[in-house]
């Protein structure tokens, strides 16, 4: 909205000269955030008491951690606050016309509707176990899985003609491979599997938030710069016109987080649940594809990708295969846990290592 105004108004009224900053994406980047994040201040509160009221609160699970058991009860569904603030952020300071925003922000709803969806079956059977089927939610990932794929190969594509289908990796100059059959099952799969990363990772009060802070924020800094002539240029990466919109977006996410981090410190008072981790999942993994940074992940994201892993190999590997554990605990967090640290050190723990990983994706940059 501000962005239509300051294009509009401002060539003709002198006045308003002030908007041309609405011009910039910097200027733009720092409303989002101060929006995003006096937004989530002022409404997880009154979010807060709403979902105490109506019972939508976090259900018990048998997670083999004694630690855990006391956080029933808590308010779930916390990531309906993030999802809404960064929602209302964007529509005010976002070029709502751009197809790399527009994409990601598609992501977010898409993926937190399955996890509101999810999050509402377990309150409404009183079981963390409960929630929708697994079958069912790789269908609806699928869904916006294939959308994206047709998105990013048809005539809607952000991306340039002579861009569609290439497959990059960190450190390289050029695409390993430039096809859109070796292409569109890649980043199908990829779209489901980081979309539920964070969703596996969201199992401690404040693991899951901040680390989606990093990696969104390095994102948004790769499509600053890959969306600028003179960047994209210097640091041999094909021109993405248009990409630098996902730094407001990235902006917005952060000032949001941060301002959810507030109550979703230990001890939590309010969770992400399904609803957020899901819809942040989906954002990433978006994200990632618009921006043919789908390998980047592998750096970073690879907190998210060794939650995900681990819980796998321990479900479908050891329990389901072999009929015993591989691991003590899974995901990692509660291997840790399991091991005498304090939820607060794990946490804090990883936090570290997805800082140091979200440094060396920006490192990936000028190494190039």
């Amino acid at each position: 909205m501000i962005y239509f105004l300051g294009k509009l108004l401002h060539p003709h009224f002198g006045t308003l000269s002030f908007l041309r900053l609405a011009e910039y994406i910097s200027a733009r980047a720092i409303g989002a955030a101060l929006t995003a994040i006096i937004l989530t201040l002022w409404l997880t509160p009154i979010v807060i008491r709403h979902l105490h009221r109506k019972g939508l609160v976090d259900q018990w699970r048998n997670t083999g951690v004694d630690a855990a058991f006391d956080k029933a009860g808590t308010p779930s569904m916390g990531g309906a606050v993030v999802v809404g603030c960064v929602l209302v952020s964007c529509l005010a300071w976002c070029n709502l016309s751009n197809m790399f925003l527009v994409a990601v922000l598609a992501g977010m709803a898409w993926f937190g509707m399955i996890g509101f969806l999810d999050d509402r079956a377990k309150a409404r059977f009183h079981s963390g176990d409960l929630g929708m089927s697994e079958p069912k939610k790789l269908m609806l990932q699928g869904l916006f899985a294939a959308a994206l794929v047709a998105l990013m190969l048809g005539p809607w594509s952000p991306l340039p003609a002579d861009q569609m289908g290439a497959f990059y990796v960190p450190f390289l100059k050029f695409p390993v491979f430039q096809s859109v059959w070796a292409y569109a099952p890649i980043v199908f799969l990829f779209v489901i599997v980081v979309g539920n990363s964070v969703n596996i990772a969201d199992g401690m009060d404040g693991l899951a938030i901040v680390p989606s802070v990093f990696v969104l924020g390095v994102l948004g800094l790769f499509g600053y710069f890959l969306g600028n002539a003179i960047y994209a240029r210097y640091l041999n990466y094909p021109l993405l016109a248009g990409a630098g919109e996902l730094a407001v977006f990235a902006s917005a996410f952060a000032g949001a987080g941060i301002g959810f981090l507030w109550f979703n410190a230990y001890p939590a008072q309010i969770f992400l649940g399904d609803t957020g981790s899901m819809a942040i999942g989906g954002a990433i993994a978006t994200a990632c594809v618009v921006l043919q940074q789908e390998v980047l992940f592998l750096i970073l994201g690879g907190m998210f990708l060794t939650e995900a892993v681990t819980s796998q190999i321990q479900d479908k590997i050891g329990v389901r295969w072999l009929g015993r554990r591989i691991f003590m605990r899974a995901p990692i967090h509660h291997q840790m846990q399991h091991k005498g640290l304090a939820e607060t050190k794990v946490v804090i723990r990883l936090w570290i290592v997805s800082g140091i990983l979200a440094l060396a994706a920006l490192a990936t940059l000028k190494l190039r």
